[in-house]
């Protein structure tokens, strides 16, 4: 059980300190993708990559990583510019990435 805490106070710390998220949350944060089981499911049928690799939903991001997501009808490619610590409002949505091309 000490170890269970111990580990989970560890990642509570990567996320307060800005660095990293998960690729569903972050999706579902920015609000590129309406809810997070949504971001799961197209994770994993492989229409997200992240760096050029196909990524699954629990893949670190941290600034700088370029996510391309293939929607129905078209393609967006989109640089992380801030990982946030939690939810964020949906002005700030915006300000999180950087659309590269769509």
């Amino acid at each position: 059980m000490k170890k269970l805490y111990h580990e989970l106070n560890s990642y509570d710390k990567i996320l307060k300190n800005g660095e990293e998220m998960r690729l569903d949350k972050f999706l579902k944060v920015s609000r590129l993708i309406k809810r997070r089981t949504v971001a799961n499911e197209v994770s994993d049928t492989g229409r997200i990559s992240v760096n050029g690799n196909p990524a699954k939903a629990a893949k670190q991001l941290k600034e700088g990583d370029i996510i391309e997501i293939e929607y129905a009808n078209r393609t967006v490619k989109v640089k992380v510019l801030k990982v946030p610590t939690g939810n964020v409002s949906v002005q700030e949505a915006p300000s999180l990435y950087e659309v590269l091309d769509m």
